[in-house]
């Protein structure tokens, strides 16, 4: 049987401000762990909707994406039979917005907290993913591309 590979896509949320980074704590299968504000890509949304989407069910606040950091692509194996994931993550900075009157965090999220690069170099053990400090370090170094890099036919989102 041929069974073609399909990655799972994922969006994410760089967000800095004054030298500290935004990330989320949630619960996960593998306990509690740090992740930027980051999710899935649904069907019918452009990888900028879904981060907008899923920074405003993680933080509450509304999030304006102006570049993509970078395309990633991970791998997670977990234990026995329990799976086997390719990721592949669209990371965008931009600016982040008030917070949403009646928002509320998104099941599993525990809270939001900014910490610096240097703290979360220190905690690479409650990182959920490499590619938190990754796209983070991407950042700092300066990585940015324009949106049209990432064209949304729109068949997608009709």
């Amino acid at each position: 049987m041929n069974t073609r590979w399909k990655p799972s896509v994922t969006v994410a949320a760089i967000i800095e401000r004054d030298g500290r980074y935004l990330l989320v704590e949630e619960q996960t299968p593998e306990g509690l762990r740090l992740n930027n504000p980051a999710g899935h890509l649904d069907p019918g949304e452009s990888p900028v909707q879904g981060c907008r989407r899923e920074t405003l069910e993680e933080t509450t606040h509304r999030f304006e994406p102006e570049s993509l950091v970078g395309i990633y692509l991970s791998r997670s194996v977990l234990p026995g039979d329990a799976g086997d994931v390719t990721y592949m993550r669209f990371a965008f900075c931009g600016q982040l917005g008030e917070p949403v009157p009646g928002a509320q965090l998104d099941t599993g999220i525990l809270r939001t907290l900014w910490l610096t690069p240097d703290e979360l170099r220190a905690s690479r053990e409650r990182l959920r993913s490499p590619l938190v400090l990754q796209c983070i370090e991407d950042h700092l170094a300066g990585r940015r591309y324009p949106l049209e890099l990432i064209h949304t036919d729109p068949s997608v989102t009709a």
